[in-house]
């Protein structure tokens, strides 16, 4: 579905990026793991064509988003959410109206259209009760779910989610965990995830990769990457206190080790 074909990107004489390449398959929920600074966010960023690459090509369903200019990014675009690392709501708006407004800018559904899909994404992600709360006065999950429920309201097919758990207390990660699994179950949705969090990518995903210096160096299952045998891969588990042989709650393509 998203395929990346010897990706590298530059910024000035810096690479961000080398010669990265690896297919994400309809479904899944992908999640790229690595030290900060190491092209995780640059890497989601070339899925929607925030960011092109210098050499290389990003496809989606076969259509190449990294030359796509009007219309056609348009189209492509449509069809992703995006959770900002920081939820990114309006701090002026409530969470009605944050989760509405691309809804308000990019479509002509009536307000009272507008409303019936507003008030299902909050129900989903456990919100309805808080349409009339500003940004201020909710806690960073509260946030962090207020950011996905406008992630989802225009109904994408791929949602891109930057560090969702990050600043996060451990309970409160788990249940945004458990919500991305959730919607990826009911909504079908493609799930593509940048995370330092290992407990987060281990518990939910079904594929992780871990990229190092810019480049891939594992691309693997949970239950395979605990194995892992690439040093940063080693130093990166040990460094969360995950070890071969730890015990593991099942996630969407993860069993417990026995």
């Amino acid at each position: 579905m998203i395929q990346f074909e010897h990706v590298t990107k530059l910024f000035g004489t810096k690479k961000v990026l080398d010669d990265v390449s690896f297919r994400i398959e309809r479904g899944e929920i992908f999640c790229i793991v690595g030290p900060s600074g190491t092209g995780k966010s640059v890497t989601l960023k070339h899925m929607i064509r925030l960011l092109t690459p210098t050499s290389g090509r990003v496809l989606v369903d076969g259509v190449e988003v990294s030359d796509a200019t009007g219309d056609a990014l348009s189209r492509i675009r449509s069809r992703f959410g995006y959770l900002f690392q920081s939820a990114a709501l309006l701090a002026w708006m409530n969470v009605y109206d944050n989760v509405a407004l691309p809804l308000r800018e990019k479509t002509k559904l009536s307000e009272a259209e507008i409303r019936e899909r507003v008030m299902d994404a909050l129900s989903k992600v456990g919100l309805e009760k808080e349409v009339e709360a500003m940004p201020a006065d909710l806690s960073g999950g509260m946030q962090k779910r207020a950011g996905l429920a406008r992630a989802i309201v225009t109904q994408p097919e791929i949602l891109l989610y930057d560090e969702p758990t990050s600043g996060l207390d451990p309970v409160t990660s788990r249940r945004i965990d458990d919500l991305i699994l959730d919607l990826s179950r009911r909504l079908g949705i493609t799930s593509v995830m940048v995370t330092h969090d290992l407990h987060s990518a281990l518990s939910i995903s079904s594929r992780i990769a871990m990229l190092y210096q810019g480049r891939i160096v594992e691309l693997c299952t949970p239950r395979e990457f605990i194995h892992a045998k690439a040093p940063m891969a080693r130093e990166f588990l040990e460094s969360q206190y995950i070890t071969r042989r730890g015990r593991w709650e099942s996630g969407s393509g993860f069993e417990p080790l026995s």
